[in-house]
């Protein structure tokens, strides 16, 4: 083989191993039942990535095992409370998702966001609340109140599940028991703890079956979120979604870009991708919670367009709240309380 020609052969080599290099992988950690399919296989076809998601449960757990290292991960989504903590611990790349192309499509209310202010680290999944799924044909009272699985009535005790998220469940806890969010009066956080110790009984699980097990009638109530209930109410006409009157969560998931990834490139391409409209239209579609990208509604399918549980009732709107990121000794006390519940 001439000199140029093994120029030629170690060349074409590297363009290879290049493009083996710019395909490659992306390892997404996101919570369970929240990510489209669809979606995945048209970003894999898009970009030649092999994707693979894991999923999580809460936001304790996704930070938990971020923080223990070792994971393989390069993206995960975690919530807007929890967004700071990721930041300020170091644990996410500052991947400058407002200088991607497609950023011109967030919704402005989205932008300038207090936990990642002017989304140098993330960009938008979902957003939506937590409130009350239940079967109208079990009980047919008032729904736009916690007392739903705090003080249950007798029609829907042992059928109830409650989402397995900290904040959102002492946030409606504390709400319905006249407190304010990062409280820390010790007095009405004992009566949170003796609440939620009280109700507990009376539930049958606090797990992530909501889609699969509120139709079909294993369970009779939930305190969940609104998407999940969404998509229960498609498949049985029964279910009813309530807006606690006492105060309910608002919540937005953002994907952002591990700072130990293996695949940087990858997950930057993932976060343009879900910017495209007809993209992110396809997240909401599977999920059926609003995604903050302008001109996706669309694309939305008809059973999603004016669905009461995407559209907040005039007579509730003030008593959803984002939830602010408490000071590290107050969310000691929540864990604590959380710790006893989970026992």
């Amino acid at each position: 083989m001439t000199l140029k020609s093994t120029m030629v052969a170690a060349l074409a080599l590297l363009v290879s191993a290049g493009a083996a290099c710019a395909e490659g992988q992306l390892n997404i950690y996101n919570w369970g039942d929240y990510t489209s399919p669809e979606l995945i296989k048209k970003f894999e076809e898009t970009h030649k990535v092999k994707v693979t998601v894991t999923d999580y449960d809460s936001n304790d757990t996704a930070l938990a095992k971020i923080r223990a290292g070792g994971h393989g991960f390069d993206i995960v989504v975690p919530s807007a409370n929890y967004m700071p903590i990721w930041i300020k611990e170091g644990l996410l790349l500052e991947a400058r998702p407002d200088q991607m192309p497609n950023f011109k499509n967030v919704d402005a209310r989205w932008v300038n966001v207090p936990w990642d202010p002017g989304r140098h680290y993330s960009v938008p999944w979902q957003w939506g609340v937590s409130g009350i799924g239940v079967n109208k044909k079990v009980y047919g009272g008032d729904i736009n109140t916690s007392a739903i699985f705090l003080d249950p009535p007798k029609e829907l005790i042992g059928k109830i599940n409650v989402e397995p998220e900290m904040n959102d469940v002492l946030y409606a806890t504390i709400k319905y028991l006249g407190g304010n969010w990062c409280t820390t009066d010790k007095a009405l956080l004992k009566q949170v703890r003796d609440k939620l110790l009280e109700a507990k009984p009376k539930w049958l699980a606090m797990d992530y079956s909501v889609t699969e097990k509120l139709p079909s009638g294993d369970y009779a109530g939930v305190y969940y979120w609104n998407g999940a209930i969404l998509r229960s109410r498609l498949k049985n006409p029964d279910i009813a979604f309530g807006y606690p009157k006492e105060g309910y969560p608002i919540f937005m998931d953002s994907v952002a870009v591990l700072k130990d990834a293996k695949n940087p490139e990858n997950a930057k391409a993932f976060m343009n991708f879900i910017m495209e409209p007809e993209n992110a239209a396809m997240i909401s579609t599977f999920a059926k919670y609003s995604n903050g990208i302008k001109g996706s509604e669309a694309f939305f399918p008809e059973n999603m367009k004016g669905a009461p549980e995407l559209n907040v009732p005039p007579q509730f709107e003030k008593a959803g709240e984002f939830l602010e990121t408490c000071a590290p000794e107050v969310s000691q006390l929540y864990a604590r309380i959380w710790t006893d519940i989970n026992k």
